[in-house]
């Protein structure tokens, strides 16, 4: 199949690996390959840590490029070209606000690590997120971290993530915005900071347009990226307004769908 896509992007968890979180990695060596001789770069696009997307690609993680922590931390191969920086008032009234209700299970993530406050949280949370967020500390106090602040990471309980998106919206409006990515998980993000706007960083770096750009996704994250791309694929398992955003629709995580799919493209 001849296509002009110059950049292809992927969502991690219930997108581009199965749910035991494997992939078929010889399949993927030889498209990645194939995609390198056809001018087009790879990029892992998810709200997870870059150092958890990174150890996913041990040995390629030099040529992948990232944008991590939902397009709060994008970086071109080895060269950081973005990282958020959330003002102190904005970090120090989420913390107050999650604090307001007990079950909110917060995970403040930074530049250097993420953190999670002793007290707050359950050490059995706290070994759960180890799997997504490979640095990972316990804090006395969130307020007195000392990093560069690129978003939170809420979990709530699952049937009341709106509910908790809403209150967010609601009260910590022009400061951060929730986004989810669906399983009680929700990101708190700078306004315009999410994946489209780490994807536009690379495609503008690299001279590519959008219509160049192909994406695959499932989750409520993933839609401003998405609608930005030319080519954008829903996963067989993404809620209805994960497909409604998207132009197709491609196998499910469990069926290697974007392997699939990248297999005919390239």
């Amino acid at each position: 199949m001849k296509n002009n896509i110059k950049l292809a992007a992927v969502d991690i968890d219930g997108t581009f690996v199965r749910s035991d979180y494997t992939y078929d990695i010889p399949r993927f060596k030889r498209i990645f390959s194939r995609m390198r001789e056809a001018g087009c770069h790879f990029v892992v696009a998810s709200g997870n840590q870059y150092y958890q997307l990174r150890d996913l690609f041990p040995g390629y993680d030099k040529e992948l490029s990232f944008v991590a922590e939902n397009g709060a931390y994008v970086k071109d191969r080895e060269e950081l070209v973005f990282a958020a920086d959330m003002p102190k008032a904005a970090v120090d009234q989420v913390i107050g606000l999650c604090g307001e209700y007990p079950e909110i299970q917060n995970v403040l993530c930074g530049v250097e690590s993420a953190y999670c406050q002793r007290g707050a949280v359950s050490q059995a949370f706290f070994d759960l997120t180890g799997i997504y967020y490979h640095r990972l500390k316990w804090v006395d106090d969130l307020r007195k971290v000392k990093d560069q602040i690129l978003k939170f990471a809420p979990t709530v309980p699952e049937e009341k993530t709106y509910f908790y998106c809403d209150i967010f919206r609601e009260r910590l409006r022009g400061k951060v915005e929730p986004v989810t990515s669906g399983h009680g998980s929700i990101d708190l993000i700078l306004p315009g900071c999410h994946k489209a706007s780490g994807l536009k960083r690379l495609a503008e770096r690299w001279g590519v347009s959008p219509e160049q750009c192909a994406a695959f996704g499932d989750g409520g994250n993933d839609v401003e990226m998405l609608r930005y791309c030319g080519y954008s694929y829903a996963m067989k398992n993404a809620p209805q307004e994960v497909k409604d955003a998207a132009k197709f629709v491609c196998p499910s995580n469990e069926e290697d769908g974007v392997l699939a799919t990248l297999d005919k493209l390239f």
